[in-house]
């Protein structure tokens, strides 16, 4: 499976294994990012035109613009996340400028689902939402296949189970 930062290096004895993101989820944001930028500059273009003049219809430029500059910040963005499995928790980390660090203890966990709006299952991705006893702790990870999203939901319950078995 092709995913993003971190897992080409042998991790060193004690760190975590980290897994990226499938570039599916990648493709996905682009292409809406195209399809809906496109289309408002389509329709900026021609309305100023009919309306103000052919000089006016250069602001359409504009979400052009927005489409190449959210390109690059999609292709950032989507390489910072990823998650990985340890002894006792589930971390996942992402965030580019603010880089965010998730724990999720396993013995915490009271709900693991996979969802998969229609989008995403026209790209074939799904997400695993992890649902803790805090609010604050409740975490997501978007755009996995949906084999791995099952298999890590099936794990992440597992071990779950196995840990708050003496609470």
């Amino acid at each position: 499976m092709e995913t993003g930062s971190g897992q080409d290096t042998e991790p060193a004895a004690g760190e975590p294994v980290w897994i990226g993101l499938p570039p599916g989820l990648l493709r996905m944001r682009r292409l809406l990012l195209v399809v809906w930028l496109g289309l408002i500059a389509l329709a900026l273009g021609g309305l100023l035109g009919l309306f103000a003049g052919p000089g006016w219809a250069a602001f359409a430029l504009l979400p052009l613009a927005v489409i190449a500059w959210g390109w690059v910040m999609l292709g950032r963005n989507w390489a910072s996340w990823r998650y990985a499995e340890r002894a006792d928790d589930l971390l996942i980390s992402r965030g580019v400028l603010w880089r965010e660090e998730t724990v999720v203890p396993y013995g915490r966990m009271q709900l693991v689902e996979v969802t998969s709006g229609p989008v995403e299952r026209h790209f074939g991705l799904a997400s695993v939402q992890l649902h803790t006893a805090a609010a604050a702790t409740d975490a997501t990870i978007p755009g996995l296949d949906p084999a791995e999203a099952e298999r890590l939901r099936d794990r992440l319950t597992e071990l779950g189970e196995a840990r708050s078995a003496g609470l």
